[in-house]
């Protein structure tokens, strides 16, 4: 079978794909797990220079990779450009502290022992990843794991095979071991065979709920470590002492960045009375100004929806959620020309349970709700399923770390909005999963926490340099 690479903004094929089969699925996970053994005994050092390497490929080709991620799925060409930045910067993150984050942890027990722990790889981790970032997502698995001495199975989304082969021709090319990074094309259904395989140690995804409750089963079926990193319905707070024209400038970029097709994209807009009216104004103007259009210029703002289901799915949201009752002040229907495009949409006085209330929208679709005060802005915020990111707007310092104590979520920004840090551990709570990617939190969920204990004998040391 083929895959085809669909251009969104024009529909046209950009290239086509062979699937891998059954026999090089199988070839491939037979090939990671014999190089894992050569690769965990690979010095740090050496991995670490590895993945410098990377980064300095990803620079070195940056146009190349920018114009492919755009050219797949429709994302604006100036952020493409800084995907691959980005994931150049996580190369160089990594490279200086794997190290650092994998060393032993001396701890203190009995006065005659010496007691520690290791962080030990566990062999081949495979990872399903999305089509929104096709760079960074793939990268912010393979880097920390390449670096602890794990080897990678990669299950791309079937809309950005390219994306899927340019990736591991980086690691390839900065002299990653044949097997150690491993991109298969292979469809969703064969899913649960490779997560069954015991060749497999464990399983990371980053996607839908669904995908992630599905996932979970059969990998904790197997006694298989999962992370998962899941949809989001990020609330952005705006309070009564919020510099407004910083939260609309800032709210507009949140909801709108790659197309709205983020997973911490502003969703849910919720600001209190006093301000609200002053807001919605100026945030309904500021939507509607962004330029929707062909994504390979540099003054697009927003680009198409990545397809054309995935437009009709948002614009279904949309459509019931104003059935409902609900006001659209700009936007709210599929752009008429050619490709997938969707406009900047505010909803307001969104009905208790519409699709806009309740529902991740995954597009450049906003929904404002109008709240009495600060109190009132917490609970809100927390009425969701998910617990990705939130973020509060507030001149009172104070106020606002308070504010973001208190939300439900595995990461809370005031006066900014919600993104990942190589530096910073990056993860959600609730339906929008567990586990963390990034930082030293990161780098250490697909290790063996191993505990040593050397006793000594008769008051002697082990002879061991602390």
């Amino acid at each position: 079978m083929s895959i085809e690479s669909t251009n969104p903004a024009t529909g046209e094929t950009v290239e086509t794909y062979e699937e891998d089969s059954s026999a090089d699925r199988d070839e491939a996970l037979e090939r990671a797990e014999a190089v894992f053994d050569e690769w965990r005994e690979v010095p740090i050092e050496d991995r670490q220079e590895m993945l410098a390497r990377a980064g300095e490929q990803l620079r070195e080709n940056e146009s190349t990779y920018a114009e492919l991620m755009t050219e797949e799925m429709g994302k604006p060409i100036a952020q493409s450009h800084a995907e691959v930045e980005k994931c150049a910067w996580l190369c160089d993150y990594y490279a200086e502290h794997a190290a650092e984050h994998l060393q032993d942890d001396r701890i203190a027990s009995e006065s005659d022992a010496r007691t520690l722990v290791s962080y030990e790889p566990i062999g081949t981790v495979l990872a399903i990843m999305p089509w929104n970032f096709p760079f960074w997502q793939a990268f912010r698995f393979a880097v920390p794991n390449l670096a602890a001495g794990n080897v990678g199975i990669l299950k791309h989304a079937s809309n950005v095979p390219g994306c899927a082969r340019a990736i591991e021709e980086v690691f390839r090319e900065a002299g990653c071991p044949e097997g150690a990074f491993t991109s298969l094309l292979i469809g969703s259904e064969e899913i649960d065979e490779v997560i069954a395989d015991d060749r497999i140690e464990a399983v990371t995804l980053t996607g839908s709920s669904g995908a992630g409750r599905s996932v979970a089963e059969t990998a904790g079926s197997e006694l298989k470590k999962t992370v998962l990193e899941l949809g989001g319905s990020d609330p952005f707070v705006v309070l009564d002492d919020a510099d407004l024209e910083l939260a609309v400038e800032k709210g507009t970029q949140a909801r709108l960045i790659n197309s709205g097709q983020s997973c911490i994209a502003a969703k849910r807009f919720i600001v209190v009375e006093d301000v609200y009216d002053e807001f919605l104004e100026a945030f309904v103007e500021r939507m509607d100004e962004q330029v929707v259009g062909d994504p390979t210029d540099e003054d697009t703002d927003v680009g198409p929806q990545a397809r054309e289901d995935l437009m009709e799915t948002l614009d279904e949201q949309v459509q019931e959620t104003v059935e409902q009752g609900a006001e659209c002040h700009v936007g709210g229907e599929p752009m008429d020309r050619e490709g997938a495009f969707y406009p900047p949409t505010v909803l307001t006085d969104i009905p208790e349970g519409s699709p806009a209330d309740r529902e991740e929208l995954f597009g450049p679709a906003a929904s404002v709700f109008r709240v009495p005060d600060e109190e009132a802005a917490i609970e809100k915020a927390n009425d969701t399923q998910f617990g990705l990111g939130a973020s509060v707007w507030t001149e009172d310092y104070a106020r606002g770390e308070r504010v973001a104590r208190r939300f439900e979520s595995g990461m809370a920004f005031v006066n900014e909005l919600v993104k990942s840090d190589p530096r910073l551990p990056f993860g959600g709570v609730k339906a929008s999963g567990y586990g963390r990617e990034l930082a030293e939190q990161g780098i250490r969920e697909f290790v063996n926490e191993k505990t040593i204990w050397v006793q000594h004998q008769n008051g002697e040391d082990d002879g061991l340099v602390e």
